[in-house]
């Protein structure tokens, strides 16, 4: 596992934000892919099983495609050694080494955030967020 200092967190997140951003616009156009497909779905079961099949096809390819982008930024962000929490808020972890205690903590980053700011256990999560420096 890698480990990072803050400087190389932030150094390596100049490079994952736009990922994660780009990530974050994948997911949320699957998300919406996915609503016209319910839609399309409770029309067809509505009109007595007349199938629009082009549109459902192509909704489905857009859904397919925006998937495979989302799991290659995944790859991405992952390829770096850096942990993500959550694609849609665009959360990254950064395993670092605690200066006075030596533990291994993670460094944290969301989207919105100028740089990696914070820091937590690996067991208190977002919520137990803290400030840098250490």
């Amino acid at each position: 596992m890698r480990l990072f200092t803050p400087d190389e967190a932030n150094d390596t997140l100049a490079r994952l934000r736009p990922v994660a951003e780009q990530l974050a616009e994948e997911r949320r156009a699957l998300s919406r892919l996915a609503e016209e497909l319910r839609a399309a779905e409770t029309a067809i079961a509505g009109n007595g099983g007349r199938i629009d099949h082009r549109r459902v096809a192509a909704l489905r390819e857009r859904a397919a495609r925006a998937a495979a982008r989302a799991a290659g930024l995944v790859e991405e962000i992952h390829a770096e050694g850096v942990q993500l929490k959550d694609p849609d808020r665009g959360l990254l972890d950064f395993p670092a080494r605690h200066p006075e205690s030596g533990e291994t903590v993670l460094l944290c980053w969301e989207l919105g955030e100028a740089e990696v700011a914070h820091w937590h256990g690996l067991e208190a999560g977002y919520a137990g967020r803290k400030r840098l420096p250490f």
